[in-house]
């Protein structure tokens, strides 16, 4: 899907100031974007609560959301609804005020009693009892009563207080329920009496009921809580406050929630802005100083980047505000598929979520768009892999789909009450997303991989058919050549696999890697017919070396002419690095007697670069393996060995992969996997027994049994 990784070069000052301009640009539109919908919406006042509102205020588009101020309104009023909570009867406080009775009857009944004291003396006495109050009518039919009488009194005072300490009396009732008394008196004593038992059993009615502010709290809080959120619905249109009325705080919540009203002043907003940009960069930097990639190394593809992004960015900034619907629609994930094409998953993960963050920034429904995009984005990054077929993008724009439609119900269980139709539009919503976000991917990785000349998997599968034009063009002029580089690329394939390079890219190089020889096909021994003169033979060296390195830039002008990728031109300029033909140089050497000084190695030297990748110098240890191999006829493994290790020393102590990441470790898999692929190739086959006689019968020859499998 990528280019593989590169080796760290130092970078040109010129293309480290275009970067940091281009990103210090970059963070300015950025900016603006996201105070687009801001600047774009002029009908948005600086309101507050007790304001006056200066005109009619109508809903922009149909809105739902739970109105926290309703809600909380409602809350209150259940609270202050409830009643105040006693507590139960208490029985011990009926016990105690029905002891203290007892005594007082007890007092009076001494006081009756006493022989020696006057009518006078007793009625002080009486007078004078602190727990009842009594009248002194009262205290004077008392002191008349007979002993059967005064008995009967008391017996009934008791009763009638413990019926009346039986029942919840609280201090707001205390009165109400002292006045009653007379009713619960028996029917079978006499008016002055009943009278005496209730002013007798009044004084000792307490309250027994006592006001909890545990229980009350409890309660109201219990009540508050059963009140269900307040769902507050706007249609389009719809007036939310009319002109001359006092804005409430109901009516600055739905002002709010429409973008009718300015919930921060300006400098906030920007100050926000600037923030969530600079955590994000600082998060880009120290993410991208650490792990290179070619994303940056190419001014070119950084802008093409920088571009997308903010058409992606600003594009959503304006749809999203105002929209219900459109939100879901949007193919956010398709900035991700399409980085991942182009520069690798590594690269899409980061990019998809700063996106994602930066889309939804500010907005009234930030969370739930924020999980939506970005669980899509990433889940369909992973799905989409190498991306080495279409259906690799139909497979991530149905788990595009499915994402999407698992956030939107999981947040529709849990915090919405949207209606089933609501919320099968949204499904719809989400499948569309991911439909289009495969076809769009689908569409930019082309065209951009066609601008930026960026290796995609698909544009690798491409050109690299038979049919291609320039390999067609290779095969007919030159059939040994074409051979060769299906011999280079089996070779390469297998050891890029094992030490875990693009071996797809590696592939499709090495097809192309000789295509220059397509120019002069019969300078080149493998395309020349066994008997015929050698062309090199009546050239001099210098000349015959100049025509043999020229097919290093007659290819990469074919590619550029063919539209080859960058990438895979770079294999063409690469594989033989600054090497030396070293059998004109030989040449030039012995017409010279071994004179070094007038030989300028320069003209017997290809003009590079040397490879700057693993992939490229993995293509020339192949190239030159290939190629020594075919040359030389190594009949035992142990020859084939000697003859590897012999080529990757000779390209190692010229300094090739100097500028590459191979490590020595990959350099021992890679000799070992050149030697069992060319062992598999080169095996010896069986020559067949001449031919002595036909079939009578059939016509055909008759081939005696082989003694071996080839």
């Amino acid at each position: 899907m990528s280019i593989s990784s590169e080796t760290t070069i130092p970078t040109p000052k010129r293309i480290s100031f275009g970067r940091i301009f281009t990103l210090i640009l970059t963070a300015i539109a950025v900016f603006f974007a996201l105070i687009l919908p801001i600047v774009l919406r002029p009908d948005a006042l600086p309101l507050a609560v007790g304001d006056v509102a200066p005109r009619d205020l109508q809903a922009p588009y149909a809105i739902e959301y739970i109105s926290e101020v309703r809600t909380e309104d409602a809350r209150e009023n259940a609270a202050t609804a409830v009643a105040q909570v006693y507590t139960a009867a208490d029985p011990s406080i009926a016990r105690e005020q029905i002891e203290s009775l007892r005594g007082a009857l007890v007092y009076i009944a001494t006081v009756r009693s006493d022989e020696y004291a006057v009518p006078n003396e007793k009625l002080s006495d009486l007078i004078s009892i602190e727990d009842i109050t009594l009248k002194e009518d009262s205290i004077e039919a008392i002191l008349l009563l007979g002993n059967a009488e005064w008995e009967r009194i008391q017996q009934e005072s008791l009763s009638v207080l413990e019926q009346v300490m039986r029942n919840n009396i609280r201090q707001g009732n205390l009165v109400s329920t002292q006045r009653n008394l007379s009713s619960l008196v028996s029917l079978a004593l006499t008016e002055s009496q009943a009278q005496i038992v209730t002013e007798l059993v009044s004084a000792f009615v307490v309250p027994n009921s006592l006001y909890s502010d545990d229980l009350t709290e409890a309660s109201r809080k219990s009540a508050s809580e059963a009140v269900e959120p307040v769902i507050k619905r706007y249609k389009a249109g719809e007036s939310v406050i009319s002109g001359g009325q006092v804005i409430s705080s109901a009516d600055l919540e739905a002002l709010e929630k429409l973008g009718l009203v300015q919930t921060q002043e300006g400098w906030m907003v920007h100050l926000s802005s600037g923030l969530i940009i600079l955590a994000l960069a600082i998060f880009l930097w120290f993410y991208f100083s650490r792990r290179p990639s070619i994303l940056l190394k190419n001014i070119k593809n950084l802008l093409s980047t920088v571009i997308v992004f903010l058409i992606f960015l600003v594009g959503a900034r304006l749809a999203i505000p105002d929209n219900t619907i459109i939100p879901y629609l949007l193919p956010i994930p398709a900035f991700g598929l399409l980085m991942a094409t182009l520069f690798g998953a590594d690269v899409a993960f980061v990019l998809s979520f700063s996106l994602s963050l930066l889309v939804t920034f500010g907005l009234s429904n930030t969370l739930d768009l924020t999980i939506y995009y970005l669980l899509s984005s990433l889940v369909s990054i992973m799905v989409l892999g190498r991306a080495q077929q279409v259906w690799s993008f139909l497979r991530a724009g149905m788990s595009i789909a499915f994402i999407g439609m698992a956030t939107l119900l999981a947040y529709w269980f849990s915090f919405s009450t949207t209606a089933w139709n609501e919320i099968a539009i949204l499904i719809a919503a989400a499948t569309f997303n991911g439909i289009a976000s495969a076809s769009l991917t689908l569409l930019l990785q082309f065209v951009l991989a066609q601008i930026l000349g960026l290796t995609t998997t698909l544009r690798l599968l491409e050109i690299s058919r038979p049919d291609a034009p320039l390999l067609q063009l290779l095969l007919r002029t030159a059939p040994g050549t074409y051979q060769h580089s299906l011999q280079v690329a089996n070779l390469s394939e297998q050891a890029a696999k094992k030490i875990g390079a693009d071996a797809l890219l590696v592939r499709v190089g090495a097809l192309f890697h000789d295509v220059g020889k397509a120019e002069n096909p019969h300078f080149f021994i493998e395309n020349q017919t066994p008997g015929h003169i050698n062309t090199h033979e009546d050239l001099a060296p210098e000349e015959s070396a100049a025509i043999i390195i020229r097919h290093v830039t007659d290819g990469a002008r074919l590619g550029k002419k063919h539209r080859l990728p960058k990438r895979l031109i770079d294999f063409i300029l690469e594989h033989h690095g600054t090497q030396v033909t070293r059998y004109q140089y030989t040449q030039a050497l012995e017409n010279t007697d071994g004179d070094i000084s007038q030989v300028d190695i320069k003209n017997f030297q290809y003009p590079g670069p040397a490879p700057r990748s693993r992939e490229t110098a993995l293509l020339m240890l192949a190239d030159g393996t290939e190629a020594i191999t075919r040359a030389e006829g190594p009949q035992t493994e142990a020859e084939l060995r000697t003859l590897v290790h012999k080529i990757f020393d000779s390209v190692q102590k010229s300094g090739q992969l100097k500028n590459t990441p191979l490590t020595l470790r990959d350099l021992s898999i890679i000799n070992e996997s050149f030697v069992a692929t060319l062992r598999g190739m080169l095996h010896p086959r069986v020559k067949y027994p001449k031919r002595k006689n036909l079939s009578a019968s059939r016509g055909v020859p008759t081939i005696p049994r082989q003694k071996k499998n080839d």
